[in-house]
């Protein structure tokens, strides 16, 4: 089973999570926002391998620790093209959705989901269940679209076209905030349902 290590970090509460199979195996770091030294001393600790970094989006407290982390590790960093233009730092791999990453065995998706930021994506395990949100959706709310790069209308056409598909069992893993299952997304998350509800109504 994929192990889960969520790292709370900075004044804005960030998440970064290391995702691993076994003590001295391989992982990869969703965004590291701050800390670096921390990060690379738990992953030191389990005597994990990281196979790079995965960022949701380009915003700063999911980002902030990339530098520390690569000057320890020679591994690459992973964002969405459109995010690219507005990111300062270097990315190694541009993402587009649909690319698929291999941790020991285990496929993890990438899957765009446009809103937050216009190169936002979330990161899928499906044989885990998993699913890493970055600032897209939260347990009961939704990431704001009112920053610069982010758009609300892509926000709804994410939360339509492909949150929504999502089974029931797929557990949210945020970028600020608790975890949820999308079951309790579906009977608590006002801001999804305000959306879903409003599906039919053509706006």
């Amino acid at each position: 089973d994929m192990k889960i290590e969520r790292i709370v970090q900075g004044s804005l509460e960030s998440n970064c999570y290391i995702i691993y199979h076994s003590e001295g195996g391989e992982c990869f770091i969703i965004d590291p926002g701050y800390n670096a030294a921390k990060i690379i001393k738990d992953i030191e600790k389990k005597n994990l391998k990281p196979k790079g970094i995965l960022l949701t989006h380009m915003h700063y407290d999911h980002v902030g620790a990339v530098p520390g982390i690569k000057a320890r590790f020679d591994i690459p960093t992973y964002m969405h093209a459109q995010d690219v233009q507005e990111y300062k730092g270097h990315i190694d791999r541009l993402l587009y959705g649909g690319e698929e990453l291999d941790l020991e065995g285990e496929i993890i998706k990438i899957i765009r989901t446009p809103g937050h930021s216009h190169g936002s994506i979330c990161i899928m395990c499906e044989e885990s269940k998993a699913c890493f949100t970055g600032d897209t959706i939260f347990d009961i709310d939704l990431g704001r679209t009112d920053l610069n790069c982010g758009s609300q209308s892509e926000m709804e056409d994410s939360i339509r076209n492909v949150i929504s598909k999502w089974d029931n069992s797929i557990t949210i893993y945020p970028g600020h905030d608790v975890s949820a299952t999308m079951k309790q997304v579906r009977k608590y998350n006002t801001e999804y349902l305000a959306i879903m509800q409003g599906a039919g109504d053509g706006n």
